[in-house]
């Protein structure tokens, strides 16, 4: 319980479970604006929420909005750079250390940018006959290694497991729960989507990788 208690302290996570949208108000070189969800009660200046994925601090609140400063490398690296003026987001508070850990361990640390190749509807007698959506996204070819077929990852910031995969893209199953209450409802090809790998595979990959090279 200490080092989890540390661990949310020093080093925010998210378990890539949405917990509400909200709009996007402004969006500068330097700073953006989003609407503020009615649960989120609780802001602290400083407080860690991941926007679509992407890990920010708050930096000034009101009853309406929320506004975090955002650096270069976040808008090269995620697509916040691209958010325009009413485009919805996804926002997960980091993580206490006595909630369940219902996704996966998300950092908010997201590492390129895909784009959704298509959209295609399934049937699923497991949800009532209701669609799931098979979601394909293309996907940076430097990512490409991280990528396993039933493995996790977040995509705007929602934790999903991979359906399967190719060299240049994944695909996943939005079930009608993930489609009503998060923006991957509304995706449409060839929009751009923040993508984040399993940190754990990331981990041993690297050291994986260091001990052959020793």
């Amino acid at each position: 319980m200490l080092l989890c208690t540390i661990r949310y302290k020093l080093f925010p996570v998210f378990t890539g479970i949405v917990e509400a949208t909200a709009p996007v108000i402004k969006n500068t070189e330097t700073a953006i604006v989003i609407g503020r969800p009615s649960l989120y009660t609780d802001l602290i200046l400083g407080g860690s929420i991941a926007v679509s994925g992407v890990c920010l601090s708050v930096t000034a609140f009101d009853d309406n909005s929320i506004a975090f400063d955002v650096v270069r490398e976040t808008r090269e690296r995620s697509k916040i750079g691209m958010l325009q003026e009413g485009d919805m987001v996804n926002l997960e508070r980091s993580v206490l250390a006595d909630q369940r850990l219902d996704g996966h361990l998300v950092q908010g640390h997201v590492e390129g940018v895909g784009r959704v190749r298509e959209v295609g509807e399934l049937g699923n007698r497991e949800v009532g006959n209701k669609e799931q959506v098979l979601l394909t996204v293309e996907v940076p070819e430097e990512l490409s290694k991280f990528f396993v077929q039933k493995g996790s990852i977040a995509l705007d910031g929602v934790s999903l497991t991979i359906a399967s995969r190719t060299p240049d893209a994944i695909s996943v199953a939005l079930v009608p729960l993930t489609l009503a209450n998060t923006t991957l409802g509304s995706l449409q090809e060839g929009d751009a989507i923040n993508i984040e790998t399993d940190v754990v595979g990331r981990y041993l990959y690297a050291f994986a990788h260091e001990a052959i090279a020793r």
